[in-house]
């Protein structure tokens, strides 16, 4: 599994012109699937982005998590995390979980981190969604656990 983090004042997630999520101050989690994720994977993120400290103290120095600051997460899947561009000129996917996996893995990975306490709202999944962001920082990391193959 991937995680593109991104720190944010906000962020909402907006389907045919319908608000479908929104957060204040927080997190904006795109979530990828691989062939071959599973619950393992999905906990370990799920635990290390509970703990992660990226927000400020107050020396301005990363030491506070989204649990310290009471922050928010708006998690949405984002396939195309796994799009490979080392060959021609379109990316392909192959390497991207199929939805009938992506989907339940993509939720339950919510569910572990609204049990951590956190307040999670998601995006939809499979839909055409325009998601709109205020970075902070800006503070953008990318998480990654790979399954034993």
């Amino acid at each position: 599994m991937r995680v593109l983090l991104q720190r944010v004042s906000e962020a909402s997630v907006t389907v045919n012109d319908n608000l479908v999520s929104s957060i204040g101050p927080g997190l904006l989690l795109l979530v990828g699937v691989r062939e071959g994720d599973g619950e393992p994977e999905a906990q370990w993120l799920a635990n290390k982005i509970a703990g992660l400290r990226v927000f400020e103290d107050e020396e301005d120095k990363l030491n506070l998590s989204i649990q310290d600051v009471g922050g928010e997460i708006l998690s949405v899947s984002q396939f195309t995390l796994y799009g490979d561009t080392r060959k021609g000129k379109r990316p392909s996917f192959s390497h991207a979980a199929h939805p009938s996996l992506a989907e339940p893995l993509c939720a339950q990975f919510a569910d572990m981190l609204r049990k951590q306490g956190i307040t999670v709202r998601e995006g939809v999944f499979g839909a055409m969604m325009k998601i709109a962001l205020i970075n902070d920082g800006p503070v953008t990391l990318m998480l990654e656990k790979e399954a034993v193959r």
